[in-house]
């Protein structure tokens, strides 16, 4: 799975620690097209799998741009007490953009997830330019796309998005207003959160946050602190000669 990026919110769990929940593995086709094989990809971890025990089939699509897969696993959550259902299957959702927009950063880390992991992956200002993308872009804003821009922005450390990967994602979707730029991005932010029903927001991504966290955090007042208060922003307000 060498071509592979990974990114979205798992790659954030297992990277960076956020404290929500994700239940999809979320890769991107960043190189060497010709040696990408999902299916015997699927194949390889269904013979590791059954190899230590484990019963799981596989529910798989990959007849359009974004392949996707189900990986199953039969009677296991029964197995931990879990559930009082024998047949009861606990899934995991892999999916792979074949056809990503350009310009994505990368990088590689290795972490300890239970245990060590080389993890190539889109890098921190892409991952910003990714979650930008579906706050924008999609026809129903998730409670949990505004919990992430929350975690990344009030994180003064984290870099501004990668303006190029966002605007040839934003154009591959059909974008039909002006180019974003370190000057304009947060604005249509803001434009897009003008919708938001912040009740229903919290409710929306509480159930897939740690117990620590409150989705009460989550309100316009925070949201348009926390983009005000990005260095990119402050250095626009005050002029960018200081």
């Amino acid at each position: 799975m060498i071509p592979l990026a990974f990114h979205g919110g798992t790659a954030l769990r297992f990277l960076y620690a956020s404290a929500r929940y994700s239940e999809a593995l979320d890769f991107a086709l960043e190189q060497a097209p010709s040696q990408y094989d999902f299916r015997a990809y699927l194949r390889t971890i269904q013979s590791a799998f059954t190899a230590e025990g484990y019963t799981l089939d596989l529910k798989v699509s990959d007849q359009k741009a974004v392949h996707s897969a189900f990986i199953r696993f039969r009677g296991l959550l029964y197995e931990l007490e879990l559930s009082p259902h024998r047949d009861e299957v606990l899934a995991v959702k892999m999916e792979v953009d074949t056809n990503p927009p350009a310009g994505a950063g990368l990088a590689t880390t290795v972490i300890r997830r239970h245990v060590p992991l080389q993890l190539y992956h889109h890098d921190r200002a892409s991952l910003l330019a990714g979650k930008l993308h579906a706050i924008l872009q999609r026809p129903y804003l998730k409670g949990r796309d505004v919990y992430d821009l929350l975690w990344y922005l009030s994180d003064p450390d984290w870099p501004a998005p990668n303006l190029t990967l966002l605007n040839n994602a934003l154009q591959q979707t059909g974008w039909e207003a002006e180019p974003l730029t370190e000057d304009n991005w947060q604005q249509a932010v803001h434009s897009r959160l003008q919708a938001v029903t912040w009740e229903h927001v919290a409710n929306d991504v509480r159930p897939f946050l740690d117990s620590s966290v409150d989705a009460g955090l989550l309100t316009a007042e925070n949201l348009k602190h926390v983009l005000d208060q990005r260095p990119e922003r402050r250095q626009i307000q005050t002029g960018r000669g200081g």
